[in-house]
């Protein structure tokens, strides 16, 4: 078995917990290799003491991902993961952690790796792509979400979604976000989006500050075709991001479309945590009412 490993340089201090982990799997026998999920700042020091390996030459072979990091950092390496079909276990060093299977603290766990105990979860991802006069200008999956939003200074914009070439709701606010249930829990329930279990199949359209009463986040099957059109956008901006990445610039008569993507993220399961305990362990809800 070989596991490949992205740390990220910003989170994980030093390396010491990639370190960690590659001490745990070298004892049960796996081959290891550690790979930068990114390009770092020409004024970051690696340690000399490491060697660092390719990472889009390593996961070709790789049966295994596992990434250090936040949220964000599990996002960024699950894209090469996705593309080679291989599945990713992410050790959460962030904040939350909402796709993160361990924690830091966990490492030792890693050892059943070797032994194939662990389960695969598979969770759908959303083709987003913008055309004009039926050419494309922008395609990318997505695992959490596309977000149309407005410029830092601009003024409310106007958009009409679509379901299947159907109006499904029009207002005008600050923007539009249609998310996977596994980015259900990002910034669509910040914008006050449900919160879905990772595994349902559905896609949800959440409108963002909508001046009008009746704008609600609606949730499609997800064999649907979701059309976003940005109104008259004159003298103000409207963007479009995917997973939290660059800013993509829409301009007037820009369709954005997002349908299910036939790729789908498969992410290792070592624990049997329920998604609910998930949720009050990263929201410190309490833990009932009490007699």
């Amino acid at each position: 078995m070989k596991i490949v490993m992205t740390p990220n340089p910003y989170r994980d201090r030093n390396f010491k917990y990639v370190e960690q982990a590659a001490e745990i799997l070298k004892e049960t026998g796996v081959e290891t290799r550690i790979c930068l999920p990114f390009d770092v700042d020409k004024n970051f020091e690696l340690p000399k003491t490491m060697k660092f390996y390719d990472l889009h030459r390593e996961i070709k072979t790789a049966d295994i991902l596992v990434c250090f990091g936040g949220d964000g950092t599990i996002l960024h390496s699950s894209k090469i993961a996705t593309r080679h079909h291989v599945p990713i276990l992410g050790v959460n060093i962030g904040t939350m952690g909402f796709m993160a299977e361990l924690e830091a603290t966990e490492l030792p766990l890693l050892a059943r790796l070797a032994t194939g105990d662990y389960q695969v979860e598979k969770r759908m991802m959303l083709r987003a792509t913008v055309q004009n006069e039926g050419r494309t200008l922008f395609d990318e999956t997505a695992l959490n979400d596309a977000a149309i939003t407005k410029g830092a200074v601009a003024r409310v914009i106007q958009m009409s979604v679509e379901c299947d070439g159907v109006e499904a709701t029009s207002f005008s606010g600050d923007g539009v976000i249609i998310s996977t249930p596994t980015g259900s829990t990002a910034y669509s329930m910040s914008a006050g989006g449900p919160i879905v279990e990772p595994s349902a199949q559905n896609i949800l359209i959440t409108p963002i500050c909508a001046h009008a009463i009746q704008a609600k986040c609606i949730v499609t099957a997800p064999w649907r075709t979701i059309s976003v059109r940005v109104g008259k956008i004159g003298r103000r901006n409207a963007f479009l991001s995917v997973d939290g990445g660059r800013a993509f610039r829409l301009n007037a008569d820009d369709v954005v479309t997002v349908r299910r993507s036939e790729q789908e993220t498969r992410l290792v399961r070592l624990k049997e945590t329920s998604f609910y305990q998930i949720i009050n362990q990263k929201f410190n809800v309490g833990q009932g009412v009490s007699q």
